[in-house]
Order: structure tokens, then sequence, then C-alpha cells
């Protein structure tokens, strides 16, 4: 019903016009429970169905998000007034992990609902084999390890994707993985103790703007301190470069020229290409590039190869005038873009784990190919637990 979905439906109605069978409709309701009535109530999907029959679309699939299992009643009468084929009425009951999911929708046939509104060949059933062996072996997985993440958006939806990244990597590493978000912004020298305090390790995060960007220097200077895992994404890793040049290179106004346009010791720097871009969004350094990794690291021990591809979203790059200085007091430049030679990876090889990237890893992870940075980053922190 928001108004920024109008252009899409309208994609979607052209489309279902334009390839007919090829193209199928599903569409996702919300069945609320009412606990005061103990009841059911289907009105909201029919409403919803309406709105979008009067737009010109005719859901071919309907999937009913519910906190309650829905009896064969009420799947009928969803089927009867909404102009869908019983058996393309599936439901999504609350399970322990979305991960169950798919299998949930496999049980209830959605897959070949919507194989036989293609007009699509059903052939054997897929065993999901690998899928099903991770559920299992999260099921499983009843020992725990404590990762904070620090950062300064309080709705964690902002960093959905590395969440699920580290419970993917926590489940590879027979580990159930305990996240507890630690706000940047409250981040103090006096706190930084207390607030670390019972994590195996942290991933300092990434965003946008100065704000909270004190608290995660703070952050990454006890962590480098302490010999605390540290996994630094994007800002994350910007943030361990600058708390690195104030408190060993001695450059106490070290900074990123995103945050301070006057410091002499910009050692985050915009790049070259967007100085005189001002247009934040539409700018920066989008999708996947190439990265070589240097023979004598621990990156390259992880990934297992010395080309490698991730993506990015950022507009400010490592200063690569300060890269010698870095070098010859402890942190590594282990990671490059061949054609621009901008730096895209750091670590302390004197540590346990401190690496910080200028890419997205957590944008590449998925449930059967867990991203390697993330799987050794969880390892390291058990590792630090014992």
């Amino acid at each position: 019903g928001d108004i920024e979905s109008t252009p899409f439906l309208e994609a979607i109605r052209q489309l279902k016009w334009e390839l007919g069978k090829k193209a199928v409709c599903v569409h996702l309701t919300y069945i609320p429970y009412l606990k005061a009535a103990q009841e059911l109530k289907t009105k909201p999907t029919q409403h919803s169905v309406k709105e979008l029959q009067s737009v010109g679309i005719q859901p071919d699939v309907l999937v009913l998000r519910t906190e309650k299992k829905l009896n064969t009643g009420i799947l009928k009468k969803v089927a009867a007034f909404c102009n869908v084929d019983l058996d393309c009425v599936v439901q999504s009951e609350d399970l322990p992990s979305i991960y169950e999911a798919p299998i949930g929708m496999q049980e209830q046939g959605l897959d070949v609902a919507i194989l036989k509104k293609m007009g699509e060949p059903i052939g054997e059933k897929p065993a999901l084999g690998p899928w099903r062996k991770f559920l299992e072996r999260r099921r499983q997985a009843t020992n725990e390890v404590h990762i904070g993440l620090v950062g300064k958006y309080d709705l964690q939806d902002a960093y959905k994707s590395i969440r699920e990244s580290l419970y993917q990597a926590g489940t590879y590493n027979d580990r159930k993985t305990v996240l507890s978000f630690i706000n940047s912004e409250k981040l103090t020298k006096e706190n930084v103790a207390e607030q670390l305090a019972g994590v195996d390790g942290i991933v300092i995060c990434p965003g946008f703007g100065q704000r909270g960007t004190e608290g995660k220097i703070i952050a990454a200077h006890y962590a480098r301190t302490n010999d605390l895992p540290t996994f630094g994404i994007c800002l994350g890793m910007q943030m361990m470069v600058i708390e690195f040049a104030r408190n060993v290179l001695g450059y106490e106004d070290a900074n990123s020229r995103e945050m301070d346009e006057k410091t002499e010791h910009n050692v985050i720097d915009i790049m070259e290409e967007q100085k005189n871009i001002t247009n934040m969004g539409g700018t920066m350094r989008l999708g996947a590039y190439e990265c070589v990794l240097k023979q004598t690291s621990r990156v390259i021990d992880i990934y297992k190869h010395e080309h490698i591809q991730e993506r990015h979203r950022h507009r400010y790059e490592f200063n690569n005038d300060f890269q010698k200085e870095y070098e010859r007091a402890g942190m590594a430049c282990v990671g490059k873009n061949p054609e621009s030679d901008l730096v895209e990876i750091v670590e302390i090889p004197g540590l346990k784990w401190y690496i910080g990237t200028q890419f997205h890893p957590e944008y590449q992870s998925t449930v059967l190919n867990p991203h390697p940075l993330f799987v050794d980053f969880v390892k390291a922190a058990i590792a630090n637990k014992k």
C-alpha cells in the first residue's frame, strides 16, 4: 500500500501481461491472530488481493504469514474469496529460524504449484541435502560464541546481512552465534572495557556520517591493545586505520576527510574521481572489483586464492600516501585493487585476528557458501574464548 510501491506494481502488471504463463505473481500477505477473540482473520488478505486486482494484478499464489497454524477451512476460504487455486495457497508459520522456511514451503508443494502455473515439467522432488545438513548442524550447535556488533544504528535490520553471515559462520564452526549490539555513540574510554566484557570478538560495522565514529575508534583501540579478534567492514576498517594513525603513528588529528575536511593527516580520503561530485548516493564505488592478496598474509591463507572479487559501497579510501608508515609500524596493506592500487584489506599480523576490509564480504555470504572471512573470524573468536 505504500506509494513507493506504485512503479513496481505497474512493472509487475506489464510483465504479467507481456509474458503470460512465463510470469507468476506470488503475493505474501499477513493473517493476524486476535488473542482476545482467539481468532485468525483473513479479511486483511482479502482486502490486499482486492487492492492488487484494482491495479490489474491477479495473484497466482498466496503465501500467508501467520503466528498460528492455519487449518484447511481457512485455506479454502482464502482460496475462494481471492480467486486462487487451493493448492496455490500456502502458509508461512513462525519457525525457529528463517532457514527452515524453504523446507516448509516445499512440504506444502509451493515449488510444484509454481511449476504447474508456468506450464513447466515437474521432475523429481529435490532432496535439498546440503540445506538440510546445514539445518541439522545448526540445531546441534549448542555451545555459544559471543560476538559484539559495534555500530550506531539501533534498528538492527541495518546490519541484517552481517548478522546472518555471522550466524552462518557460527553453524559451520559448530557453534551458536550470540550477537550483542554495542552502541558506538555511547562508547567512551571509561566504559569500553565494561561494554565489551564477555564478547569473544567484535565486528566494527559499516555506516555513513560522523555520528558514532569516535566510539568505533575507541572500540578499535581497546580491541587492538587487548588482542581481541576484530573484523572491520568498510567504515569499520577506516576507523581501525584512523585509530592506528592516532595511537601508533602519533598523528593525534588523524581522520577521514568525510569527518574532518581540514585534518592534515587525512589517512582516509575521498577517491580522486569523486572529488568534484557532490551527490553522495549515486556516486559511490559500487559493485564487484578485483583484489590481489599479498602472498605472506593471513587473508591469502583464508581465501586460498591470490585473486578475489568483492563488492563495494563507499566513496572514501585508504590514503596511499601513508602506506609505508603503516607498513613500518605493523599494519600491513595485504589486499589491493590491481588497476587503481587502492588498498582493500589491512591486517595486523602480530595479533590473533585483526582484519579490516574496504569491501562488504557479507554481500557474498550464503547458507551453502559462507564467506571464508566470517568463518575464520568466528573460528578465531572461539579460540579466543578458550
